[in-house]
């Protein structure tokens, strides 16, 4: 028995070339009936036979029919489809009916058009008006072309166009569009946008679900968000209205109960959609005041309409006979009462209507039950929906909570700074120094002249720290010889002296720099925020402020008690004799303390001018807080000057936070505090003791 490739007179090499030849033909066969059929490659041909049967319908389009015929074009595949539904939708679609075919029209004279033809593209020239019809779908028809634009945007192979079709609709959400997004979210691939697109399709369906298990679930899944999207898309929910009856329908969904009059306190333990914080510390107003009230049943004809001033003149004008009115002579009628006098007698003749009193409105309004109901009718939605706001409201004021802790954070960093320096020349040496906010403003208009000639902001910020330090250093030298070193156990003398150093200072800025504020500008990495979420959120130049600080409180700390300096500086302020004769010199000592008091102030100068305005007059914006820093924490105690700043940083923000608009007020209240705090703490919170505090 021979073998087959024997008897095909073929060798086993080429049998099987032939059947890897035949193989291969098979493949590119089914590739190009798969790519013939597919609806990516739809040719023009089945597009045309789409127009050309649905050809009536889509002349006589109206939203009951047009439902398969945009299914059709959306599964085409042809790559004029969205063009050929947006000119549909704008108007701009015209039709031949002697062939059966549509075009896109434009005229300059309105008498004769240039035709494109939607499938193949062709332009024909010159033809009449009589000759072709525009497709003029309704509103409805409208909509739903839009929805199968979107459908084609939301599955577009360009990511902007997805994403800026998201952005569309949450801008302007339509209940047609939960359908369209829910088809799209099948088909994305970016895991971005594929996010973003199932937040999207929950909003939706919050809003425009149909199934109310399915909102109420939706709703519980947003229980303690934070998104700003999520509160917007919640409240309007709940939006309610007022109505009034003699007893409570029962076919709607009640909010609450209102009494005209008076503050109405939700039945989510909230004064009218306020949470009770808000509400103890917010002036309340009644939901219905009784006018507003008697205004709704006299517009639904359930109480008699007020007579106002001018209808109550004109009625006593008709009813004017031989000189009188009303029992009154016409020059009687020259005050309001006589007026209303004269009224309320035509009235009990039953020539005209009766008045409306205060009692009248009262009785009136009394007589029924005024209430809010929701909109939405089903109330399983609206609790569901009331339970999840009251999650994320207490959820944002843990974060608000959060975020005014930060700032107080941040706020006391910075006091701190601006602390420390005096908390050496001031709690060390007992020298108060005045002229210690100029120092601040040198620091900052230092770090402001380096910039000029180092163009990069990181390099520039990093020289301008020394030559900071060096300048304001200098300049403490030199104050303390020239002036501090004879005023030493003279506190008045000193706070004189200093003060009027510190209005030169100022004058001398002005002269150099103007009065105008000048930038000291961060380096691009310390621009923006760091964003916890959409609650809390802290600039980055505060945190590096926060770093910094707890640098210069480590590094002073050392300095102070780990180094021969701080040894001998302690020694000098305990007992100078007894430091003289170990051989210290406290001229010397006390001339490098305040050097080094004005240098960290200078340095403090270029943290603050990051952020603030760098104008001659910044230091006065910290000197008042520096002293309070200082004398709060207790004199002479690095700790205690950053306990102080703490417990002021603090204090001022939660001041604010009750009267957030003013600041000059809080500060006020805080000086306040401080003063009755002093009364019963004297020595600070910190106080030093032994001979530290007797000297």
């Amino acid at each position: 028995m021979m073998k087959p490739g024997k008897a095909a007179g073929l060798s086993p090499v080429a049998l099987e070339f032939s059947m890897l030849r035949i193989a291969s033909l098979f493949c590119a066969l089914v590739s190009l009936a798969l790519w013939t059929i597919s609806p990516a490659n739809a040719s023009p041909e089945k597009f045309s036979e789409i127009l050309t049967r649905d050809f009536k319908l889509i002349q006589h389009s109206s939203v009951k029919t047009i439902g398969p015929v945009l299914e059709a074009i959306q599964q085409s595949g042809f790559d004029g489809a969205a063009e050929f539904l947006g000119k549909w939708q704008t108007k701009e679609l015209w039709f031949r009916e002697q062939d059966d075919r549509f075009f896109y029209a434009t005229t300059e004279d309105k008498k004769t058009y240039e035709l494109i033809d939607a499938i193949t593209g062709e332009t024909t020239a010159g033809v009449g008006k009589r000759e072709i019809k525009q497709v003029k779908p309704n509103s409805g028809v409208r909509r739903l072309l839009d929805s199968a634009l979107l459908q084609f945007r939301l599955t577009s192979s360009d990511t902007s166009v997805r994403s800026a079709s998201l952005d569309s609709i949450e801008r302007d959400a339509k209940p047609e569009h939960l359908s369209v997004i829910r088809n799209a979210i099948k088909d994305e691939i970016d895991p971005d946008l594929r996010q973003q697109f199932i937040q999207l399709e929950r909003l939706l369906t919050l809003q425009f679900g149909q199934a109310s298990q399915e909102r109420i679930s939706t709703a519980k899944g947003f229980a303690g968000s934070l998104d700003l999207d999520v509160r917007a898309k919640l409240n309007p929910i709940l939006q309610t209205s007022v109505g009034f009856a003699k007893a409570l329908p029962r076919d709607i969904n009640l909010a609450r109960v209102i009494v005209p009059g008076k503050t109405t306190i939700a039945n989510d333990g909230s004064a009218t959609g306020f949470s009770v914080l808000d509400w103890w510390f917010t002036e309340q107003k009644p939901e219905l005041e009784l006018n507003e009230a008697y205004a709704l049943l006299v517009k639904e004809k359930a109480a008699p309409a007020l007579i106002d001033r001018q209808q109550r003149d004109a009625a006593l004008i008709a009813h004017m006979k031989d000189g009188r009115v009303g029992g009154y002579e016409i020059s009687e009628l020259n005050s309001e009462k006589v007026r209303d006098a004269a009224y309320s007698s035509l009235a009990r003749s039953g020539k005209v209507s009766q008045t409306v009193t205060d009692a009248n409105i009262k009785e009136a309004v009394g007589s029924y039950i005024f209430y809010a109901a929701y909109n939405e009718p089903d109330a399983e939605v609206t609790t569901a929906i009331r339970e999840t706001l009251n999650s994320i409201n207490a959820s944002v004021r843990w974060n608000k909570f959060l975020d005014l802790a930060l700032d107080a954070i941040s706020l006391a960093s910075i006091y701190f700074l601006a602390a420390i320096g005096l908390a050496i020349t001031f709690g060390v040496m007992r020298v108060i120094n005045m002229a210690h906010g100029e120092f601040i403003m040198m620091g900052a208009y230092s770090g402001y002249v380096v910039q000029q000639f180092v163009p990069n902001y990181t390099a520039s910020i990093i020289v301008a720290v020394p030559v900071a330090f060096t300048v304001t250093f200098a300049a403490g030298v030199a104050l303390e010889r020239l002036v501090i070193r004879h005023l030493y156990n003279r506190p008045l003398e000193t706070l004189l002296a200093t003060f009027g150093v510190s209005i030169a200072l100022q004058q001398l800025a002005k002269n150099i720099f103007g009065t105008q504020a000048r930038p000291l500008t961060a380096p691009e990495w310390l621009d923006g925020a760091l964003v916890v979420n959409d609650v809390v959120s802290i600039s980055w130049i505060r945190v590096a402020i926060f770093g910094l600080s707890i640098l210069f409180f480590t590094g002073l700390w050392w300095t102070l008690n780990k180094t021969r300096f701080g040894l001998e500086t302690r020694a000098v302020v305990q007992n100078p004799r007894m430091a003289a004769s170990m051989g210290i010199n406290p001229d010397k000592i006390n001339m490098l303390t305040f050097g080094l008091g004005s240098g960290i102030a200078g340095i403090a100068g270029i943290a603050i001018g990051l952020y603030a305005k760098v104008t001659s007059e910044l230091g006065n914006d910290y000197i008042v807080q520096s002293f309070m820093t200082v004398v709060i924490g207790g004199v002479g105690n690095i700790w205690g000057t950053l306990a102080g700043a703490g417990l002021i940083g603090i204090l001022q923000k939660l001041i604010e936070s009750v009267n957030p608009s003013n600041t000059l007020a809080a500060q006020t209240y805080m000086i306040i505090f401080i003063i009755i705090f002093i009364q019963f703490k004297p020595r600070g919170l910190m106080a030093l003791k032994g001979r530290a505090a007797e000297a």
